[in-house]
């Protein structure tokens, strides 16, 4: 195991973290977005690696290594949720239907699961503990196939959140169902390579000391997205904004894993979105 030092600083970043989802609470019962607490949990974890960084007893190749894996990753997710879901935008839809259908209890549940993401970003930074403890060199083959599934995974999750939102620019699609790009292989294409990324840790720091805490990330990961707050709830708003266009979605393609599309009703590449960036 990594020992307690780093163990130590797990349980610390919990704690501060939980003062800020405290602080982003507060913040999103003024506003009315808890997209907020998301932007936070990009940032909070973005901010916890680069402390573990200060104390980690690796060379600095596998420091700025860990610094551009956390940066690229958390950043540029961070900031798509910022100018997608907060800044100048309203309220995700699946936290409004979450507000009425706690009703008055909606104030204390909403506090519970901001506190739930600090505890998340605590479980979700343990990968980047042991990679940063990890004492074999960044130039170990498997490291290398594990960081080639980490770029295509990021990537691929950009680019599904990049089509989504090109096609959710244009006011001609309003109500109707993407299926450009990734988006016609999967319902979810960027809960798909969100998880992946996960697993790509896994990969990078296979037999190293504490190995078996980075499987935190795609456990932990994939229980959310496919049955708690990711895609049962996602579909749920997208059944009722979209109706029948989105049952002939669900009828032809693969909620997570991409694949090709079934035969489907319309041959036209756009028929008739919590980690919160969805449909």
């Amino acid at each position: 195991m990594l020992g307690s030092d780093p163990l130590f600083l797990v349980v610390a970043a919990y704690l501060i973290m939980a003062i800020v989802m405290a602080v982003l609470w507060a913040v999103q019962q003024r506003t009315r977005n808890a997209s907020i607490g998301d932007v936070g949990w990009c940032v909070g974890l973005l901010v916890v690696v680069l402390g573990y960084t200060t104390q980690a007893p690796s060379g600095m190749e596998r420091i700025l290594l860990t610094v551009m894996l956390v940066t690229f990753y958390a950043g540029r997710l961070g900031l798509y949720i910022l100018f997608n879901r907060v800044k100048g935008k309203p309220e995700d839809a699946r936290y409004r239907r979450l507000r009425e259908e706690w009703g008055d209890a909606e104030p204390s549940k909403m506090f519970v699961y901001f506190q739930l993401q600090a505890f998340a970003l605590a479980a979700c930074s343990l990968p980047f503990l042991v990679l940063l403890w990890n004492p074999r060199p960044p130039t170990a083959a498997v490291e290398l196939v594990g960081l080639l599934i980490w770029g295509v995974a990021v990537a691929g999750e950009a680019a599904a959140d990049l089509q989504l939102a090109r096609f959710r620019a244009d006011s001609r699609n309003q109500g109707r169902v993407c299926r450009e790009g990734l988006w016609n292989y999967s319902r979810h294409p960027n809960y798909f390579f969100e998880w992946l990324h996960w697993c790509s840790y896994v990969l990078m720091t296979w037999g190293a000391p504490g190995w078996v805490l980075t499987w935190m990330g795609p456990i932990g990961m994939g229980i959310a997205l496919l049955k708690v707050t990711g895609i049962p709830r996602a579909e749920e708003q997208a059944l009722v904004s979209r109706g029948k266009e989105y049952e002939a979605y669900q009828a032809t393609t693969n909620a997570f894993f991409p694949w090709f599309p079934r035969a489907r009703l319309h041959t036209s590449p756009c028929s008739s979105r919590s980690r919160p960036k969805e449909q």
